[in-house]
Order: C-alpha cells, then sequence, then structure tokens
C-alpha cells in the first residue's frame, strides 16, 4: 500500500480543444436525432429508472488527506438520486447497458469547478463499471456516433481505425463490457471511473451496495426491483474515496486503467441514505419530473473536487450541449 501523492498532473495535448469542440458536435447530432424519436432527453442515460430524495452525511475522523471541500467537515447535506440506463435509446431493461447512478448533493458552500462563482451542488456521476473501456475520449465518442448508425456502420468503423483482426478485439472487448451481468441498483457497486481533486490531491469515486440481496426476475424491471428494496426500509450506501499515489499504477490520463486496491485502498467518507419513499404516488411522480429535468453534471461541483483527465475534460462541453438540448 502506498501513501496518497500529491505528484499528479493533468497532460493536454495541442489539438485538444479542436477534437473536443468536435466531439460536442457530434452528441448534438446524435441527441436531436434521437430527442425526435423518443422525445426530448439526454444524449446517454437517457432511460432514467428513478428519481429519489436522500441525504448524504460527511463522516468524521476522516484521514487528512480526505478531508478537502464537500468532505472538510462532518455534516448532512440533501441529495438528489438519478438511476438510468446509459444508453442513447429508451429500451427495455433486458437489454444489455451501462447502468448510472448520479448524486446531486445539494447546499454546498465554495468556489465552482468552472470558475464562474460559485457550486450549486456537487454531483457525483457513477457507472457500474470501475473504469471505462477506453483510455481517451476519442475512442468512445467514434464508438457512440457509428453505434447509433446501426451495426454495419460501426464495424466499419472498427475495420478502418483498428484493422480486422483489431476489430475482433474490440468487439471481443466491448461484449465483456456491455455483457456484464448487473443485478440491480441497490446490489451493484457503482464507480466515477475518471479522478475528480480532492483539495490538492487527486482520487476516483466509489459507492457500495446497500443490500446484498439480488432479487429473482430483477432484470426486466430495474426501477421495480430497487422499488422492492426501499419498500422494506431506508437503504444506505457507503460514499468511497481512492488516492493518486503514482502515474503508474494510479494515471490520470488514462481512463481505462482501473487502479489497484492493494495500492491504493479506498476510503469511506460519507454514507448516502434513501429513506421510505414511494416513487409511484403523486409526491414520488413530481419529484422525479423535476429531478429528469435537473442537470447532473460531474463539471456542477466545488472547486476543490473539479474532474480530472482527459475524458472528464470532453465531458464539460458534451454535457453543457446535452443540457442546452434539452431546453
Amino acid at each position: 500500500m502506498a501513501s496518497p501523492s500529491t505528484e499528479w498532473k493533468e497532460r493536454i495535448a495541442a489539438d485538444e480543444a479542436g477534437r473536443h469542440a468536435g466531439y460536442v458536435r457530434d452528441f448534438e447530432q446524435i441527441q436531436a436525432a434521437k430527442s425526435a424519436k423518443f422525445g426530448k432527453g439526454r444524449a446517454l442515460h437517457r432511460k432514467q429508472q428513478l428519481g429519489l430524495q436522500g441525504s448524504l452525511e460527511v463522516l468524521s475522523g476522516l484521514p487528512g488527506h480526505a478531508r478537502h471541500g464537500l468532505f472538510a467537515e462532518p455534516g448532512t447535506y440533501e441529495a438528489w438520486v438519478r438511476l438510468s440506463n446509459g444508453g442513447t435509446d429508451r429500451q427495455s431493461d433486458r437489454k444489455p447497458d451501462v447502468r448510472g447512478f448520479a448524486i446531486k448533493v445539494r447546499g454546498v458552500s465554495g468556489p465552482g469547478a468552472l470558475g464562474a462563482g460559485a457550486a450549486a451542488s456537487q454531483d457525483f456521476l457513477l457507472i457500474n463499471h470501475p473504469a471505462f473501456a477506453f483510455a481517451g475520449a476519442d475512442e468512445f465518442v467514434g464508438l457512440v456516433k457509428n453505434l447509433t448508425k446501426g451495426p454495419g456502420a460501426l464495424l466499419g468503423y472498427l475495420v478502418s481505425r483498428y484493422g480486422f483482426l483489431g476489430a475482433l478485439r474490440m468487439m471481443k472487448r466491448f461484449a465483456k463490457t456491455f455483457n456484464r451481468p448487473f443485478t440491480g441498483f441497490a446490489t451493484e457497486r457503482f464507480y466515477s471511473a475518471a479522478p475528480i481533486a480532492c483539495g490538492p490531491y487527486a482520487s476516483r469515486v466509489r459507492l457500495l451496495p446497500a443490500s446484498d440481496e439480488v432479487r429473482p426476475g430483477a432484470t426486466a424491471d430495474w426501477a421495480g426491483d430497487f422499488r422492492s428494496h426501499l419498500a422494506q426500509g431506508p437503504l444506505r450506501f457507503e460514499l468511497q474515496l481512492q488516492f493518486f499515489v503514482d502515474e503508474a499504477r494510479t494515471p490520470i490520463e488514462d481512463a481505462s486503467v482501473d487502479w489497484p486496491e492493494d495500492v491504493a485502498p479506498y476510503v469511506t467518507v460519507a454514507v448516502l441514505t434513501l429513506p421510505a419513499q414511494d416513487p409511484q404516488a403523486e409526491a414520488g411522480r413530481e419529484l422525479a419530473a423535476v429531478i429528469e429535468s435537473a442537470a447532473f453534471d460531474p463539471w456542477s461541483a466545488l472547486m476543490a473536487h473539479r474532474p480530472l483527465g482527459e475524458v472528464m475534460r470532453a465531458r464539460k462541453g458534451v454535457y453543457f450541449q446535452s443540457q442546452q438540448g434539452r431546453l
């Protein structure tokens, strides 16, 4: 086990700004096409499963490297939670997909990550994978752009970029990623996959499950599965941070690397509690509508927790464009 280090660096390529502007245009087109088909919505994570209210309790007695920003002092904050399927379509829960667990911590105080005033919230956008399938944003954008055009376009893109054998390897890699078994939002671990700052340190975020009870037949209805867990009483999740130790083992710019726990162990810094609530009641439906219309954005954050790395920098413009496309 290594000690957390502040010697991390971001490395910004000379052509990054131009590439990222192109990603914004790509996702603008994807979002417009999908909104024409399904109604206004996000470019990714279009299908909201549930919108819920809860609270985040920051724990006392944290180690010094964790006591920054939101975690500087013990306290309890109101939180909104959005559970979602990651795809561009509104499709059946039976289909393989990445799943999202987004948390908006409200009532925070401090300069915002964008450098344009105070932070409105501290958002954590988590997925059920510890790392991304790609090191950087370019491969991911190319995948999504061609995937929305159909299998033929995707295969052609992969062959042109990686060659025939490389395309086969990538298809196998995609299958492993998207076909990864998922047991439910109450029983899975969720990760930021890419790092954020924690004061002068860099860290990744993980959410530990509230339950180990896997329910039969849940794959047909993830929202119903979560409601059944919630009906049993409050659900409590542990929010954890994992800290950068060195570039070789915990890289900032390569989002495909899962930082090893034996080198960089996770530290529990807060507890997310979702109290008993009925998402199908009138008040629950009204809250879900408010959460669906809200922006969940990794850049809606305190400066102390600003997103780090190329994937996170690419998300800045893409998420802003997606929010504008839904207005």
